[in-house]
């Protein structure tokens, strides 16, 4: 597959709450959103295979998103991959690797959406995942960081996950 090109894409009904700090399920005009609070750490995941087509890069991913109200300030998103390797993984436990992060500004148009990206180096930063495998991306509001500055919450409504 060439580089640039769209691997997967989630909408909000594709994210799993886990079972505490999880954003809340909500509605915008229709439009299914999770809200991610500004004054705690929430995550939310979502679980899926990584696509055949995949050519061994490294991995984008670009989380769509609005403010609920807020039209200035910064939120600070991480991601980060969990590889379900086979015969190995135990998925009782979560295994992420590291985090990589993002400072995104709010939009400044009021129910306007803002695009972000976290890039990815093949190997340990996407937890060595490989063409096939299950895995699961989590995605969280590093609310609690000096670098999350926007007030209000953070309404997470897609994510795509493109090759490098």
């Amino acid at each position: 597959m060439a580089s640039g090109q769209t691997l997967l894409i989630f909408n909000a009904q594709s994210g799993v709450p886990p079972g505490s700090s999880a954003p809340q399920l909500d509605t915008r005009n229709n439009h299914t959103v999770w809200d991610f609070d500004a004054a705690a750490n929430e995550i939310l995941d979502f679980e899926t295979l990584l696509p055949r087509n995949y050519a061994g890069g490294g991995l984008t991913v670009t989380l769509v998103w609005s403010a609920t109200a807020a039209t200035t300030g910064v939120t600070r998103w991480l991601a980060s991959f969990e590889r379900h390797q086979a015969d190995t993984t135990d998925i009782d436990t979560d295994s992420f690797a590291t985090a990589q992060a993002v400072n995104a500004t709010a939009p400044g148009t009021n129910g306007t959406r803002s695009y972000d990206v976290i890039a990815f180096t093949d190997g340990a930063q996407i937890d060595s995942l490989a063409v096939g495998e299950s895995f699961r991306l989590r995605i969280e509001r590093d609310a609690t960081n000096a670098a999350d500055t926007m007030v209000g919450d953070a309404e997470l409504a897609r994510v795509e996950i493109r090759e490098t």
